[in-house]
C-alpha cells in the first residue's frame, strides 16, 4: 500500500461524484435514445449501452487514482472480503455510491424535464432476469480480477467494453451493481426497473460477483488482493508476458 493513499473522505467523494455521473449518464441516455429513437427499441438500447460504455471507461480512468473507481457495492463488498480494503471503510464506499446514484438519477430526471425521483413502472421480473443479473455481475468480476494480475492498466477498457457487450446478451440488460439497481428504481424511464424486482436483482448481483471471486481466487492464486489496485495505478506492476 503507498503511503500517499488519499483519505477516506477523498475516496468517499470520489465514489459518490463517478456513481453519480454515472448513473446520469445511463439515466440520461436512456431518456434521450428514447426520445430520438422514434419508438425503436433497438436503437434506444444501443444509444443506451454505447454512452454508458464509454462513460464507465472514463470515469473510471478519472477516479480511479483516488477510490480505485468501484461505483458498485458488490465490487467494494468483493474487494473487502479480500482484505484489499478493510471492513470498517466499506460503509464509506458503499454510503458515497448510493448517494452519488441516487443523485445522478435525480440530476438525470430534471434535465429531462422529469420530477427528480418518481418510481418506476418498468416490469423485469421473472427467473430469466434474475439469471441474466447473476450472469452480468459475475463476468464484470471476472473482468475485473481476471485483468488484475498482468495487464491493469487495461480494466477500464475491459470494464466498459464489457458492459457494453452484456447490455446485449444479457436477458436483463446487466444491470450488475447494487447502487444503480436501486437508484434506476426511481426513474420511471427507458433505464428504470419497477421497485419490486430489485430486491431479487441486489441478491442475484451478490452471488455473482461472490462466485466470480472465489473463482478467481482458485483460477489466479496470485491475484492482488486489492479490487481497486487495478486502477489505482494504471499500468503500475504490468507484467510482460
Amino acid at each position: 500500500m503507498t503511503t500517499d493513499r488519499p483519505s477516506l473522505l477523498r475516496r468517499a467523494v470520489a465514489e459518490g461524484l463517478g456513481t453519480a455521473l454515472l448513473l446520469a449518464t445511463v439515466v440520461g441516455s436512456g431518456i434521450m435514445g428514447e426520445k430520438l429513437a422514434g419508438g425503436n427499441v433497438a436503437i434506444a438500447l444501443l444509444a443506451n449501452t454505447l454512452a454508458t460504455g464509454a462513460g464507465l471507461v472514463a470515469f473510471i480512468l478519472a477516479f480511479g487514482p483516488v477510490s480505485g473507481a468501484h461505483f458498485n457495492p458488490a465490487v467494494t463488498l468483493a474487494d473487502a472480503t479480500q482484505g484489499g480494503l478493510p471492513w470498517r471503510e466499506v460503509p464509506a464506499y458503499v454510503g458515497a455510491q448510493l448517494l452519488g446514484a441516487f443523485a445522478g438519477v435525480a440530476i438525470a430526471n430534471v434535465m429531462f424535464d422529469k420530477p427528480a425521483l418518481f418510481a418506476s413502472t418498468h416490469d423485469r421480473s421473472g427467473v430469466p432476469q434474475l439469471l441474466g443479473e447473476l450472469v452480468a455481475t459475475f463476468g464484470l468480476l471476472s473482468v475485473i480480477w481476471g485483468c488484475a494480475r498482468r495487464r491493469p492498466g487495461a480494466v477500464p477498457f475491459a470494464v466498459g467494453a464489457y458492459i457494453t457487450a452484456a447490455y446485449w446478451f444479457t436477458s436483463s440488460t446487466s444491470f450488475a451493481n447494487p447502487a444503480v439497481t436501486l437508484a434506476r428504481a426511481a426513474s420511471d424511464t427507458f433505464a428504470g426497473i419497477r421497485p419490486v424486482d430489485v430486491p431479487g436483482f441486489v441478491v442475484a448481483q451478490l452471488l455473482g460477483a461472490a462466485a466470480a471471486t472465489a473463482t478467481f481466487r482458485w483460477l489466479v492464486p496470485s491475484l492482488p488482493s486489492v479490487a481497486g489496485r487495478v486502477v489505482d495505478r494504471p499500468g503500475e506492476g504490468e507484467e510482460l508476458p
